[in-house]
């Protein structure tokens, strides 16, 4: 009797860990930087390997010279002149050059997104 009371209390506290384990599971999830950028074909520099690229939002400073219009309708020179001055790791232009459009249009729909402002600060 005294053993299946064990078991038993066994199997309850078994129940609280798992239950646990799978309510923390999403704040890890949670915690994955979605401006980071798979590439499917990555950027080769000598021995290394650049497979994704993180972007952050640009400041003023970083758009000097170049056209908001022109950024927004995803015009290569202009977003090609962008991504090396946001994106980690370092990438230059030449770099961009020959991506597949795929990965440049992935990185320029990313970048697209730091020129809206958020639906929470939006007021009608």
């Amino acid at each position: 009797m005294e053993n299946e009371n064990n078991n038993q209390e066994t199997v309850a506290e078994n129940q609280t860990v798992e239950a646990n384990a799978t309510t923390t599971a999403p704040s890890v999830a949670a915690s994955v930087d979605d401006n980071t950028v798979t590439l499917d074909t990555p950027i080769k520099r000598g021995d290394q390997e650049i497979k994704t690229l993180t972007l952050r939002k640009p400041n003023a400073g970083e758009l000097r010279g170049l056209s908001l219009l022109q950024l927004m309708q995803l015009d290569v020179n202009q977003v090609s002149k962008l991504l090396p001055r946001i994106a980690t790791p370092l990438i230059t232009e030449a770099d961009i050059t020959p991506m597949p459009v795929d990965d440049f249009s992935a990185l320029g729909t990313k970048m697209l997104g730091f020129f809206l402002q958020n639906s929470s600060s939006l007021t009608a």
